[in-house]
């Protein structure tokens, strides 16, 4: 049986999905679901302190990189330990987890094993599909199932939004950090438009982009979708308050109709994984509720201001 440590919460869902659960022997300081990975070694730690409001985390890091390459630490003697025969990392970016150059270069240190690396770099929904293959033909096995199970349920959330005019199609800005202000990108451009929704802002396959208060104000949304890079949804309810602080969020439409919303972006929108779909489903509930109920209000997302 292989031996694998995945050093990404996206890729540690996709091993689980595939079946391969039982074949994981390590993990990152990050990877959390299903909760039995909990129990296994971690193999990654972050060089700041990742607890405080999104502002002083954006200086630490920004402060970070200004003097090293990469803000984690793989540790290689957990690694020399676990002796693995697969690595899973990622190559997207260098501030949501371990860099594929800190990977290779622990890897290039261990004296017990040469593990065979297995980076990850989904950009767009299509991508997660090659993802699921690739890591699945690593091991041999087949991804079909499981690809076909994801895109059943994505096609029912377009088939069931398919007639809509451009009028029931909300424009939507999904916000990814609050300070300083980021739109979401990559792939959350493109579950807005599946969900029945017109993305504001980001662009489908790239990365996202900073977002400027008078571009928002502007571009005055239907809808305001937060979902903070490693935020649980209690923590996202606490640091949107700071949203309330600026002067003309007021007089955001979306703010006006009671539609803002705060969701759980560390276990979903942000984890280029199988729940992906999940995410698509929550935007669809959010979006459209008189189409959609899957039931992840109250965990998954709730409208800011309610308890």
């Amino acid at each position: 049986m292989p031996r694998i440590v995945s050093l990404i919460p996206s890729a540690t869902e996709i091993v689980h999905r595939l079946g391969l659960t039982d074949a994981l022997v390590g993990r990152s300081h990050e990877c959390d679901y299903p909760v039995q990975v909990k129990n296994l070694p971690i193999c990654t730690e972050p060089k700041f302190n990742p607890e405080g409001t999104s502002q002083e985390i954006h200086d630490r890091v920004t402060n970070l990189l200004q003097s090293a390459l990469s803000v984690y630490r793989v540790k290689t003697d957990v690694l020399e330990e676990l002796q693995p025969t697969h690595i899973l990392t990622q190559a997207q970016c260098e501030v949501c987890a371990v860099s594929l150059a800190d990977v290779e270069q622990a890897v290039g240190t261990l004296v017990s094993s040469q593990p065979q690396i297995i980076s990850l770099q989904p950009n767009r929904l299509s991508e997660l599909w090659t993802d699921l293959d690739r890591v699945a033909s690593a091991f041999g096995i087949s991804a079909v199932a499981l690809t076909a199970d994801l895109q059943t349920r994505i096609d029912f959330c377009v088939e069931k939004t398919r007639l809509l005019s451009a009028a029931e199609r909300p424009m939507v800005a999904c916000i990814e950090w609050i300070e300083p202000l980021m739109a979401a990108g990559n792939w959350i451009p493109e579950l807005v438009n599946l969900a029945g929704g017109q993305s504001l802002f980001g662009t489908v396959g790239q990365h996202s982009p900073w977002l400027k208060w008078e571009d928002l104000i502007q571009a005055n949304p239907e809808a305001i979708v937060i979902m903070p890079c490693g935020f649980d949804l209690e923590r996202t309810v606490q640091e949107a308050r700071t949203l309330q602080q600026h002067p003309d969020w007021a007089t955001l439409r979306a703010v006006q109709t009671d539609r803002v919303y705060v969701t759980d972006g560390n276990q979903y929108f942000n984890r280029p994984g199988p729940r992906l779909v999940d995410s698509l489903e929550i935007l669809a509930e959010i979006l459209h509720p008189n189409r959609f109920s899957f039931g992840y209000k109250g965990h998954g997302w709730r409208r800011f201001g309610d308890r």
